[in-house]
């Protein structure tokens, strides 16, 4: 590192945010940039570490100490050339990842971590406004046909990488603009929609063409789909939400997480709603789960101005060190207070909602709940939980939103007419080794193979499975992989 010693000198320093009761007035990204001297301080904080286990930690395998030594000696374009060998889309991970390579930095053992995700998203910016970031695509092509369903991170990155070895790939899209998560899940104060448009922008440069408001098995059959391609890239997500069957399920004012965010993203980039309006507007808001997507819920109701925010997690409040059971370098349970958070809501731990209560016009206006305690191991991890006595009661409130994960991919359309192979949890089986599903040409990544992850996952994902498409369609590929110490290959 240029300056051996950063470590030491510098602590850990984060760009400015807005204040909540000003961001909560609008939709717009309010994390502002570090100046040159805070970005170059928070890049000699690198350690030029002997083993730096933010390479295993990444789930891209992100060659982290070599981007910030490049910053810190302002190599603007090294630094990005080093970035974008691993990750397609710095801007997408810098803005929205949970950061486990920081979990993982040496420096974390006991100091807090290099700002990683924040260098990461400088590094990108930058390298846009110097004009760095070009079209990549190959003037010369392999002559051979690649279908990618869906157009979320896994699928992009798929295509990104596909495009790059040659191959003339199209983008299906059931949605009416590409971006799949990116774009009607995450709302715009993490990820302005702008900078989706940019990246899909590169790629229609690059020869990727998207046909939306396209749904394969329903539009266009899984078989004409599959005999009109030499491969077929499946990525369309894990996209069955988990339910919460328990009395007054059928009452009016609970909602899915997902179908309430994209209609508050729908709204917010002027694009028609395609159901029936939900929002919080003066209501009593109880978000049920305590996962990235309750945490966007929160921040989207405060927005919509809701009377009140109640977030609920099932399991106790998470310590603020970490637990025996998650030593470094894994990424901590430990509590976390997000930005949402910030803005206004009330937290509680170890609840269980037992029925949803309604008015006489079947309108939901409480929950009946009551405290738990958790029976754990000797390491911390819980094993079962026992309801606390006399603690039943009501949590008045007139919107619910259940954020409590996604089981699987939908099966029925596409995977059944194609008749894949799924796993006991309704994830289309693939080993590591190949992305190849039980259908000779068809390949699969992202949350449609390895259950409901990160986008960072999700760019590995479908990096791989373009490097595997590469090998089947030509005998051999330069497309890099990264295995399991977190090198390429």
């Amino acid at each position: 590192m240029g300056h051996i010693t950063g470590f030491k000198e510098f602590e850990r320093e984060l760009p400015a945010k807005a204040a909540p009761q000003e961001r909560v007035a609008h939709n717009r990204e309010f994390v502002g940039l570090y100046s040159e001297d805070q970005l170059t301080k928070q890049a000699a904080r690198c350690m030029d570490c002997g083993i730096p286990f933010c390479h295993s930690g990444c789930p891209l395998g992100n060659i982290i100490p070599e981007f910030n030594d490049a910053v810190y000696q302002q190599d603007w374009e090294e630094a990005y050339r080093i970035l974008s060998s691993t990750n397609n889309f710095p801007e997408f991970t810098g803005r929205i990842c949970p950061a486990p390579c920081e979990s993982a930095c040496v420096l974390s053992i006991n100091r807090a971590p290099v700002a990683i995700e924040e260098i990461e998203k400088h590094i990108i910016e930058i390298a846009f406004s110097k004009g760095y970031v070009q079209p990549t695509a190959p003037v010369l092509k392999s002559g051979k046909t690649v279908a990618v369903v869906g157009s979320g991170p896994a699928g992009l990155a798929a295509a990104a990488q596909l495009t790059k070895a040659g191959h003339s790939v199209t983008v299906f899209e059931r949605d009416d603009l590409p971006g799949g998560l990116l774009r009607y899940g995450v709302p715009d104060f993490k990820l302005e929609k702008w900078v989706i448009d940019r990246r899909i922008q590169l790629l229609e440069e690059d020869g990727v063409v998207f046909r939306c408001n396209t749904e394969i098995g329903k539009d266009l059959s899984a078989d004409v789909l599959k005999n009109s391609f030499d491969a077929v890239v499946l990525s369309g997500g894990a996209t069955v939400p988990r339910d919460l069957p328990i009395p007054g399920r059928e009452l009016s004012g609970i909602h899915f997480a997902m179908p309430y965010l994209t209609q508050h993203n729908r709204r917010v980039s002027s694009l028609p709603l395609t159901e029936a309006e939900v929002l919080a507007t003066g209501l009593d808001v109880v978000v049920i789960g305590s996962g990235d997507t309750g945490s966007d819920c929160v921040g989207t109701a405060n927005r919509q101005q809701a009377r009140s925010v109640t977030q609920f997690a099932m399991m106790h409040q998470p310590g603020t060190e970490r637990p025996a059971h998650t030593p470094w370098p894994q990424e901590p349970a430990i509590f976390r207070t997000s930005t949402s958070h910030e803005e206004g809501c009330h937290r509680y731990w170890g609840i269980h909602t037992k029925a949803f209560l309604g008015d006489e016009q079947g309108q939901v206006r409480a929950l009946l709940v009551t405290d738990v305690t958790w029976e754990t191991d000797v390491l911390g991890r819980r094993l079962r939980f026992e309801e606390i006595a006399e603690s039943e009661r009501e949590i008045p409130c007139q919107l619910v939103l259940l954020a409590v994960g996604f089981a699987s991919p939908q099966y029925a359309g596409l995977l059944e007419q194609l008749g894949v192979t799924v796993d006991e949890r309704g994830n289309v089986c693939a080993a590591d080794s190949s992305y190849q599903t039980s259908v000779p040409n068809v390949f699969v990544a992202g949350d449609m193979r390895r259950g409901q992850s990160l986008v960072v996952w999700a760019i590995s994902e479908g990096r791989e499975a373009a490097r595997n498409v590469d090998l089947f369609l030509t005998g051999k590929t330069a497309l890099p992989s990264k295995n399991a110490v977190g090198m390429f290959t």
